[in-house]
């Protein structure tokens, strides 16, 4: 009997609306739209009818480190904490998945625990929590250092931050309160209660948490990192990756050397979803779609647009002719020579002009679809198909109507495919995923 066809998971990156610097710009687009709730509303309301995965909230703790000249054209310099938003979307939904970032650095493993654990249950099961390190060194001005903690040792503390959040989650068993009696007056079984009280090297966190254990025993975990100890903290934690390779040939090698490293941890390579971030435009034709993009890449104004291409090249690009060809005679530099062959490469290939390949750096430079949603479809079963990605983690070019042309049009396609689903599988996000329920570490 054949094995039944793989699916495709598809979550929907939602904070900011869009990581294209120009979306905002966009004819038709909603300017406002990271900082609208009635909006938001509808754009959640929308993905969970084309049943995607999860809606997905990056996170950042510091105005987005880039000069005032240009910050005062991003639409991201304002937008929801994810917590407050994620909670109010909890209640005008009933399946779609609910993850948030949270940081490991400067946050506390206790208002992690129980934030995650309150939004697992007010949402019946669909909360998943993006770890991150909190790359950008602004951060750490809000939390009262003058210098941002160094990697090595952000992702030191993370891994024991996980293991006390996870332990917190496990403070109760699952039928700690099953023998809630009115006539007694005894609230909980006081034998399922565990005392962490952890004491490492970064940590010291006594608990109980003062939450029941989580519907889903723990929200998912989502991992965004791509260095050497980011892909160790995805292969011993994450359930779920969150990356950004810019080929097929990238993804591929990036999906086999974390799924093997999870394998060395005993973990089965199908409980750890890779999901590459993956700009999608959709148009009639595929013509039609690349001339969306190159309007909405020339919505990108040019003195932020070249600073980007500078530094993708190396550079200094400035003194180029914006309406002229790449220079042949790019001098060399000490810089990534895989990143300038990359920039080179693509000006080549689409016949860019100076202006068009800064625009296309300053607006959005990662893995994008643009096609028809057949021609789409095809490079997304190729991806599953040869083990590149178990699914994408979309980004929409502008919304509402990149949304609209996803779901309405991609989707379908997919699901005539064969290559996602047409109806939830469970009420959980863990369900949705085809994650198993973690057990309780403390009780049988």
């Amino acid at each position: 009997m054949a094995a039944p066809k793989k699916k495709l998971h598809l979550t929907a990156f939602m904070r900011p609306v869009s990581l294209h610097t120009g979306a905002w710009r966009y004819p038709g687009a909603v300017p406002d739209a990271n900082f609208s709730l009635p909006n938001l509303k509808s754009f959640i309301q929308k993905l969970e009818a084309a049943k995607f995965d999860a809606f997905f909230m990056a996170d950042h703790l510091a105005v987005l480190n880039m000069p005032i000249e240009a910050l005062q054209r991003s639409h991201t310099v304002t937008s929801f904490e994810p917590f407050t938003l994620l909670s109010a979307l909890s209640v005008v939904t009933e399946k779609i998945g609910l993850a948030a970032t949270a940081s490991t650095t400067f946050d506390e493993p206790y208002h992690v625990a129980r934030r995650f654990a309150s939004l697992d249950h007010l949402s019946s099961g669909r909360a998943a929590w993006n770890i991150v390190t909190t790359a950008n060194p602004e951060s750490a001005k809000n939390f009262g250092l003058e210098e941002h903690v160094d990697h090595a040792e952000r992702y030191k503390r993370a891994r024991e931050f996980y293991e006390v959040v996870t332990g917190l989650w496990d403070s109760f068993a699952d039928d700690a309160f099953a023998s809630r009696s009115q006539e007694s007056g005894i609230y909980f079984d006081p034998s399922k209660l565990h005392v962490l009280d952890h004491k490492g090297e970064n940590l010291k966190v006594r608990g109980p948490l003062n939450i029941a254990r989580p519907v889903q025993g723990w929200p998912v975990i989502v991992q965004a990192g791509q260095s050497e100890p980011g892909k160790q903290l995805a292969a011993e934690t994450a359930e779920a990756v969150f990356c950004s390779p810019r080929d097929i040939n990238a993804a591929k090698e990036l999906y086999e050397d974390i799924k093997r490293r999870a394998e060395k941890y005993g973990r089965s390579r199908d409980h750890l979803k890779i999901l590459p971030a993956a700009l999608v435009i959709v148009g009639g034709t595929v013509q039609e779609a690349k001339e969306k993009r190159l309007q909405l890449d020339s919505l990108v104004h040019y003195d932020s647009a070249i600073a980007s291409l500078s530094i993708a090249l190396g550079s200094d690009a400035s003194g180029f002719d914006p309406n002229g060809p790449l220079p042949e005679d790019i001098p060399d530099t000490n810089a990534s020579k895989t990143g300038r062959a990359g920039v080179i490469k693509l000006a080549r290939d689409e016949g860019l002009t100076v202006r068009q390949l800064a625009q296309r750096y300053g607006g959005y430079a990662g893995l994008a679809f643009v096609g028809t949603p057949e021609s789409i479809a095809d490079e997304m079963e190729e991806w599953l198909e040869k083990g590149a990605a178990d699914g994408f983690t979309i980004t929409f070019p502008f919304v509402p109507q990149g949304i609209d042309d996803v779901t309405q049009r991609l989707v379908p396609e997919l699901q005539k495919r064969g290559l996602f689903r047409t109806e939830y599988e469970g009420s959980t996000l863990r369900e949705h995923l085809g994650l198993p329920r973690p057990d309780n570490r403390f009780f049988a």
